[in-house]
C-alpha cells in the first residue's frame, strides 16, 4: 500500500510539472552510503587501537617481514608484494610507507626519503631502499601469536593485528579523514611513554604530552587529554642572533620552512611586520634566518611572527580509534593503558606459548634419554610390522615413565624411531642430562615470570628503555604561552589624515593634515567640538563628525592615558572641567562627553599618555559685575573619573579663552611591573615577581651568565635569554661587582663598575673563549667567600671573605680588573652583603597622585572655593561595561 501511494504521488507531480522529475534513491543512498562509508573508516583512514595501524601500514609492515633477509629491499618491490594482500594504489601504498619511514621508528631507510623539515618529497619508489628496524622485529611481529585471516583473493594470509608489544600509535601519531569522522592523534615521546606504561603497571597516575620531530615550543594548557575540543599551541624557537637578524631554529609540527617562510613573506607584504631579507640554511637542523632593517625591534619582530605566520599554530587533537570494528572516540591516557594492557597479554601469549615448547622439549629429551640409556631400540629387532615396532618401544618405555608430565602418544614413539644410529652410538647420558636440566631451569623461569606477569612486564619495558632510548629524549619543549596583542606588535604600515572641519578621517586623505603612522588592525578615537567621541577602525575614509578637535590610535586596555577637558553646558549655561578614561566602549557609537544640552562646546581639551596633568588660566568676558576675569586651574586639583561624569563647575560665567600655562607632570602612580618565569615575560597584571615600580625613563637591568649587560625599557613585548641571572630596576649610581675567571690569564679577577650607556649590549668579561663569569651581585656593599684548593703536602688554606667594595674601587665597564688572588680557587661564593641605607629619591616636585586602579573614584573635592562648584553627578558610568548593537563588535 505505501508503494502504491508513493507511485501515485510521482505520478501527480509529473502531470502537475513536467519539467520536474523527482527520482527516489532513499534506499539506495541508505545502503550504498552506509557501506561505503564503513569501508572508508573501517578499512582505510583510521588505526586499530590494538596495533595502532592502518589496515594498508599493516599489510606493509607484513610484507617488509615476508621479504626481510637483513637486506635493504627497494621500496618498489615492497609496494609490489603489499599488493598481494590487497589492491591499493601503488602511488598511496608508496606514500604511506614513506610517512612511516620518516617517522624514525619501524623502518631503517637508505636513499632520500624527504625532509619533513623543508617539506621536500622523497624521491621515487624505485631508488629508494628499507628494511624493518630492530626495534620493529623486537616489538612488532610474532606469527606464532598473530591472529590469520584470508586476503582479499583468498590466496593469503593476512594478520588481523599485529601483536605490536608497544604504545606505537601514541608514538608514532596517526591521521585520517573518513566519512562522517576524523582523527588526529599527535606523536608523543618514546622515553615518556615507556615510563607512563611503568607506572601504570605499578598502579600509579601518569600524564603524557606531545612531542614533535620539528621541536619547537608547546604549550598544553588545553590539550585535553588528546580529546575533541582540546588544542595544543605550537611556536617556532625564535632567538636574535645580532641587534638585526633573527634565527628560526625549530618550526611548529604540521609547517615546514618553505611553508614558514611564505607566511613571513606574506605577513611582510601586507605590512604585518617588516623583513629586510631571509634566508633558508636549512640542511640536517633547521636554520632561518630573518634579517631586519634598521630601527625595528627585534622583540617586538619576534612577537609580530607568533601573531602574524605560522611560527604559532594551533593544532586540535581528536583521538578516534577502532575497537571491535565500530570507532571508538577515546583520549590518550587511554589509549596508553589499553596498549600496556594488551602488552601485557601478549607477553602472557608468549611466554605460554614458551611454556608449552620448553615443555614438550624436556618430554622428548627424557623420552630420548630413556629410549637410548635403556637400549629400547633393540627391542624392535626382530620385529617385522610397524604395529610391532610401535607395541615394542611403547612396551618398553612404560617401566621408565611415571616421572614424565604426559602420557606417551603415538607421535613420540614415532619420532624415537626417527632418531640415527649415528646419533645413538654417540650419546653422553651427561650431556643429555644436563640439556634436561637446562630445560627445567628455562620452565621454572617461565612459570616464575607468568606468576609474576607484572613485574616481567615492567623489566620488558625497561630493556625496550635501555636498548632504544638512546637518542630519543624529548625535542619538543613544554611551556606556558603569553598571548600577543596583536595591537601592540603590528608594525604601523600606513599613514593616518584628517579633515577636522569636514569632520572625516582615514588613509586616503593624503591631502589634509597627517595624524600618525597606524596600522591596519587599529582603532582610532575621535572627539568633536561638541563633546562628542567615537571610537572606529581604520578605513580609507570615514565620516565622524565635523569639526575635530582630537584624533588619536585607541587602546582599550590603556589605563594610563587620561583626557582633561573643559566644556560648556548648553548654548548658555554654566562651564564644567572633568578629567577621564576611556576604556570599554562599542565601536562606531557616540557617547556624549558633555551633559547632553544642545549647544554644548568644549572649550579646552587635552590627551596625557601618562595621566599629565597641567595648568590652563581661564579668561572670562567681561559681563556686568564680574571682577575675577582671569585665574589658572591646575588639572592636578582634580580627581579622575568616568567619562559619563558630569564634572565640576569652573564657572557660571561666560569664559572668553582658555590657554596653556604650564605643561604638567604624572598624576599616575609608578607602574607596577612583574615578571611571569613560567612565561618569561614581564606583566603589569600582578603575574610573577615584582620587578618595582617605574615612572616615565626608569629601565630594567638585565645581566646574563655570558658576562652580558644592558639595560631596556620595561616594555611588555620584551623578551628575554634563558641564560639571564639578573633581572631587576636599575639604578645608575648602584654599582656592579663581579668574579670572573680570564680565560688567557687563568687567574680569577674582581671589578665594579656602573653602566654609562644605556640600551647597549656591554660585555664585561674577557672574550677569550674559557673566560667565564663566577659570581655577580648587584648589592651596594657585596661580601664573597673564596675557597682555597688544597695543595699536595700542605694544610687547606681558611677561606677568605673578601669586601668587594674596599677590594677595588668603580672603574670602567671595559677595565680588566683586579686580580683576586695567585693561589687556586676550589669556590667562590657570595655572602650576606653589608647594610646599606640606600639614599631616598625626592620627587622633583611634591605631588599627589593616583593609582590607576582608583581612577573611577566616587567622592570629587572641590578644586578652589571661589571658582569650582562640587559636582553634583553621581558618576554613573554604565558604559564601561561591554555593549552589543548591531554597528561593531564588541570590545
Amino acid at each position: 500500500m505505501e508503494e502504491d501511494h508513493l507511485h501515485n504521488e510521482d505520478e501527480n507531480i509529473q502531470e502537475n510539472s513536467k519539467s520536474e522529475t523527482i527520482t527516489r534513491v532513499t534506499g539506495m543512498f541508505k545502503d550504498w552510503f552506509l557501506d561505503y562509508a564503513s569501508y572508508v573508516i573501517l578499512e582505510r583512514a583510521v588505526p586499530a587501537i590494538e596495533d595502532g595501524f592502518k589496515p594498508v601500514q599493516r599489510r606493509i609492515m607484513q610484507s617488509m617481514k615476508d621479504l626481510d633477509d637483513g637486506r635493504y629491499n627497494k621500496v618498489a618491490n615492497i609496494v609490489g608484494h603489499t599488493m598481494q594482500y590487497h589492491p591499493h594504489g601503488d602511488a598511496s601504498i608508496a606514500d604511506a610507507m614513506v610517512q612511516i619511514g620518516q617517522k624514525d621508528l619501524l623502518i631503517d631507510t637508505q636513499g632520500n626519503w624527504g625532509n619533513i623539515l623543508t617539506g621536500d618529497s622523497a624521491a621515487a619508489s624505485r631508488y629508494i631502499e628499507a628494511r624493518l628496524s630492530k626495534f620493529a622485529i623486537d616489538v612488532v611481529f610474532n606469527p606464532k601469536i598473530t591472529q590469520w585471516q584470508s586476503s582479499y583473493d583468498g590466496r593469503r594470509k593476512e594478520p588481523v593485528n599485529l601483536p605490536v608489544m608497544f604504545p606505537l600509535l601514541l608514538a608514532q601519531g596517526g591521521e585520517g579523514i573518513a566519512v562522517g569522522l576524523s582523527t588526529k592523534i599527535l606523536p608523543h615521546n618514546f622515553i615518556e611513554l615507556i615510563d607512563a606504561s611503568i607506572k601504570h603497571l605499578k598502579g600509579n597516575k601518569f600524564t603524557i604530552y606531545p612531542d614533535f620531530p620539528t621541536a619547537g615550543i608547546i604549550d598544553i594548557t588545553d590539550y585535553k587529554d588528546g580529546l575533541r575540543g582540546g588544542k595544543v599551541r605550537v611556536r617556532a624557537k625564535i632567538s636574535q642572533l645580532d641587534k638585526n637578524t633573527l634565527v628560526i631554529t625549530e618550526i611548529p609540527f604540521s609547517t615546514n620552512t618553505s611553508s614558514l617562510i611564505d607566511s613571513i613573506l606574506k605577513a611582510n607584504e601586507k605590512g604585518k611586520i617588516k623583513v629586510r631579507k631571509i634566508e633558508d640554511n636549512t640542511a640536517a637542523k633547521v636554520e632561518i634566518l630573518v634579517h631586519l632593517p634598521s630601527g625595528i625591534s627585534p622583540d617586538k619582530t619576534i612577537d609580530a611572527l607568533y601573531a602574524f605566520t605560522n611560527c604559532e599554530v594551533s593544532i586540535s587533537p581528536l583521538g578516534c580509534v577502532i575497537e571491535d570494528n565500530k570507532p571508538l572516540f577515546v583520549g590518550v591516557t587511554e589509549m596508553l593503558r589499553h596498549s600496556t594492557d594488551n602488552t601485557v597479554q601478549l607477553l602472557k601469549q608468549n611466554l605460554e606459548l614458551k611454556l608449552d615448547e620448553f615443555e614438550e622439549q624436556w618430554h622428548f629429551a627424557s623420552l630420548e634419554r630413556i629410549f637410548i640409556e635403556n637400549r629400547i631400540y633393540r627391542d624392535i629387532e626382530e620385529e617385522e610390522t610397524w604395529e610391532g615396532v610401535v607395541n615394542a618401544i611403547d612396551a618398553g618405555l612404560q617401566p621408565h615413565i611415571k616421572h614424565l608430565k604426559r602420557a606417551i602418544t603415538t607421535e613420540d614413539i614415532e619420532r624415537l624411531t626417527e632418531i640415527r644410529i649415528k646419533r645413538i652410538s654417540k650419546f653422553d647420558i651427561d650431556k643429555a642430562q644436563q640439556k634436561i636440566d637446562a630445560l627445567e631451569e628455562q620452565i621454572a623461569q617461565v612459570k616464575h615470570d607468568l606468576a609474576h606477569l607484572i613485574d616481567y612486564a615492567i623489566a620488558y619495558f625497561t630493556r625496550l628503555k635501555n636498548e632504544y632510548g638512546k637518542g630519543r629524549e624529548r625535542l619538543s619543549e613544554i611551556r606556558l604561552f603569553d598571548d600577543v596583542d596583536a595591537s601592540k606588535v603590528v608594525i604601523r604600515n600606513t599613514k593616518l589624515y584628517v579633515n577636522k572641519a569636514e569632520g572625516f578621517i582615514g588613509t586616503s586623505l593624503k591631502r589634509d593634515e597627517y595624524v600618525c603612522d597606524c596600522s591596519d588592525i587599529d582603532d582610532i578615537i575621535v572627539f568633536t567640538r561638541d563633546g562628542k567621541m567615537m571610537v572606529t577602525k581604520v578605513d580609507a575614509k570615514t565620516f565622524v563628525g565635523k569639526d575635530i578637535i582630537n584624533v588619536e590610535v585607541f587602546n582599550r586596555k590603556d589605563k594610563r592615558t587620561i583626557y582633561n577637558m573643559v566644556y560648556r553646558d548648553g548654548a548658555k549655561g554654566p562651564s564644567y572641567v572633568k578629567r577621564f578614561s576611556v576604556m570599554g566602549v562599542t565601536r562606531d557609537r557616540e557617547y556624549d562627553l558633555t551633559n547632553g544640552n544642545k549647544g554644548s562646546t568644549v572649550w579646552y581639551f587635552s590627551s596625557n599618555p601618562n595621566g599629565e596633568a597641567e595648568v590652563i588660566t581661564i579668561f572670562l568676558r567681561q559681563v556686568g559685575s564680574v571682577k575675577k576675569l582671569k585665574w589658572d586651574l591646575d588639572f592636578a586639583d582634580i580627581l579622575i573619573k568616568g567619562r559619563n561624569s558630569k564634572g565640576n563647575v569652573v564657572t557660571k560665567h561666560a569664559i572668553r579663552k582658555i590657554e596653556l600655562k604650564e605643561r604638567g607632570i604624572s598624576t599616575l602612580k609608578p607602574r607596577k611591573i612583574w615578571y611571569d618565569d613560567a612565561v618569561q615575560r614581564l606583566n603589569a597584571d600582578g603575574r610573577g615577581e615584582l620587578i618595582g615600580e617605574f615612572r616615565g625613563e626608569d629601565r630594567l637591568l638585565i645581566i646574563n651568565q655570558s658576562g652580558i649587560v644592558k639595560t631596556i625599557l620595561p616594555e611588555l613585548t620584551s623578551r628575554f635569554d634563558d641564560d639571564m641571572i639578573v633581572l631587576e630596576k636599575w639604578i645608575p649610581k648602584k654599582p656592579i661587582s663581579a668574579i670572573y675567571f680570564d680565560g688567557e690569564k687563568e687567574r680569577y679577577y674582581v671589578k665594579r663598575f656602573l653602566i654609562e650607556q644605556e640600551g647597549k649590549e656591554e660585555l664585561f668579561i674577557s672574550d677569550h673563549p674559557k673566560s667565564r663569569l663566577e659570581i655577580i651581585s648587584t648589592d651596594w656593599k657585596p661580601i664573597a667567600e673564596v675557597e682555597f684548593t688544597k695543595e699536595r703536602g700542605k694544610d687547606r688554606k681558611d677561606n677568605w671573605e673578601v669586601n668587594l667594595e674596599e677590594f677595588i674601587s668603580i672603574k670602567g665597564i671595559t677595565a680588566l680588573g683586579n686580580q683576586l688572588t695567585r693561589d687556586k680557587v676550589n669556590q667562590i661564593s657570595l655572602l650576606e652583603p653589608l647594610p646599606y641605607e640606600v639614599p631616598e629619591e625626592l620627587p622633583a616636585e611634591e605631588i599627589e597622585v593616583v593609582d590607576e586602579d582608583d581612577i573611577s573614584e566616587v567622592e570629587t573635592p572641590k578644586v578652589s572655593k571661589s571658582n569650582l562648584d562640587e559636582d553634583s553627578d553621581d558618576n554613573s558610568d554604565d558604559d564601561e561595561q561591554v555593549e552589543e548593537n548591531g554597528q561593531g563588535r564588541l570590545f
